[in-house]
């Protein structure tokens, strides 16, 4: 029998075609036993006179009774059930091994040629071969799996929407402004704390001022009306519009950086106080050639002669000033 044959008998019978012939083996050996025990037991209850064993002599046991037990009658008898039980253990095994022979050869068997073109009941209408978008034993683990990845994404995001709403809740409590309470409704102070209001940073006439209130304007100019307001993401999309134009103007200055002292203590003040005061009686002098007043011992001003001692006084004036400034 080809392993094709077996598997199709199989198959068909729902069990192997050796395993139907090894229960019926066990069956007649277990009937075979029952029989031995039956004998064994029927030859122990019959008198050892009726089985022709000739009773002891009365001299050597005179109380002896006529059905009284005979000494060689149980070793003979165990030793008779026991070849019987050999003779036909011997006698079963040579005979079903022509029967399972026989019965594999020529009952529970298929020819070669015929096992490739069966069709058991429970093919009928099946089309083989199976298409190729048939879903397989794999391909049904693969979207089990898919779908539990999916449960747990989609726990993940309903867990962190919840967490979100809830953080948005208490940010909008902030923002909101308190409503205020009629002294009816007041209660005495509890000694809980409770979230400070932020609600003047979009509520306050400056908040307004700098386009951070979230009140629609007023203007007739709005393109729709139906849409929310929102100066506070407009500024920050102007502020993100005009990145670039900073970058371009932080590399026009990085050279100039490297031309500057890298200490406040490098800075030459002399030469910079000196250049402001000649810078200051440049424009003096302009001022006073141009009215066309001058004199040897001072200089005049708007009609009003200056000395040179207070024009120097007034150059010391300027330069302390601009020394406070720089050191502020």
């Amino acid at each position: 029998m080809t392993q094709q044959v077996e598997a199709l008998l199989t198959e068909h019978f729902r069990y192997t075609p050796l395993s139907l012939i090894d229960d019926i083996i066990n069956t007649v050996n277990t009937i075979i036993y029952r029989a031995i025990e039956a004998i064994e037991n029927g030859l122990f209850s019959i008198p050892p006179q009726q089985l022709g064993y000739s009773p002891e002599s009365s001299t050597s046991n005179p109380t002896a009774s006529p059905n009284a037990e005979h000494p060689d009658a149980k070793d003979e008898i165990e030793n008779g059930v026991h070849q019987l039980e050999t003779l036909l253990e011997a006698t079963v095994d040579k005979t079903f091994d022509k029967f399972e022979i026989y019965t594999l050869r020529n009952i529970l068997t298929v020819p070669d040629d015929l096992a490739p073109w069966m069709r058991l009941g429970h093919y009928e209408g099946l089309t083989l071969p199976l298409p190729s978008i048939t879903p397989t034993p794999e391909s049904i683990l693969g979207l089990r799996r898919k779908v539990q990845e999916t449960r747990k994404l989609n726990h993940a995001l309903r867990t962190t929407h919840a967490s979100n709403a809830t953080t948005i809740a208490q940010l909008r409590s902030l923002l909101s402004a308190p409503q205020p309470k009629s002294e009816s409704e007041a209660s005495p102070p509890s000694s809980s704390t409770t979230d400070p209001s932020l609600a003047f940073l979009i509520s306050h006439p400056s908040a307004t001022t700098l386009g951070l209130s979230f009140t629609q304007p007023s203007s007739s100019n709005t393109k729709a009306k139906d849409k929310t307001y929102n100066p506070l993401e407009t500024n920050i999309q102007f502020f993100i519009s005009q990145l670039p134009a900073l970058r371009i103007a932080l590399e026009k200055l990085k050279p100039r950086l490297k031309s500057l002292p890298q200490k406040i203590g490098d800075v030459d003040w002399e030469s910079r106080r000196e250049e402001r005061r000649a810078y200051i009686e440049a424009r003096v002098r302009k001022v006073i050639e141009g009215t066309g007043v001058g004199g040897g011992s001072g200089d005049v001003m708007g009609g009003v002669r200056i000395g040179r001692e207070e024009v120097r006084d007034l150059e010391r004036v300027v330069g302390g000033m601009e020394e406070d400034r720089m050191e502020e």
